[in-house]
């Protein structure tokens, strides 16, 4: 199975697996399952940690290496996601989560989400 993981699980995957549940360290650590981060993902680490918000403390550059490094694959961004974030009702209006969402349904892959909101989106998202 293929899983996109949100801002947080990613986060909470490469530095904090306490935070976890154990249906997601499940997931993550089913050697079947292809892992997936999105380069919006580095971009909102960016941005909040430039705000100073505590839970985004991490160096995204180190991040994203230790990420590739530990063979998490990247989902760059396209036309194709921003136009699928177009059709999307607006139940949620987090833009980062958004995009996600549209990169999942449009890849074909499972979004795993630690936002109950998200969930609220159906298809192709499990909250963890």
């Amino acid at each position: 199975m293929k899983l996109l993981l949100d801002t947080h699980i990613l986060l909470w995957s490469a530095g904090q697996p306490d935070k976890l549940s154990t249906e997601a360290r499940t997931l993550l650590l089913d050697s079947t399952n292809s892992l997936f981060f999105s380069s919006a993902s580095i971009w909102e680490i960016v941005i909040k940690r430039g705000l100073g918000r505590d839970d985004f403390k991490v160096d995204p550059l180190r991040l994203r290496k230790q990420l590739v490094i530990n063979g998490y694959e990247e989902v760059a961004v396209s036309a194709d996601h921003a136009l699928a974030v177009d059709v999307l009702p607006t139940l949620h209006k987090d833009p980062f989560d958004r995009i996600l969402i549209a990169q999942a349904r449009t890849e074909g892959m499972l979004l795993l989400s630690a936002d109950c909101q998200v969930s609220r989106y159906g298809n192709g998202i499990m909250t963890v």
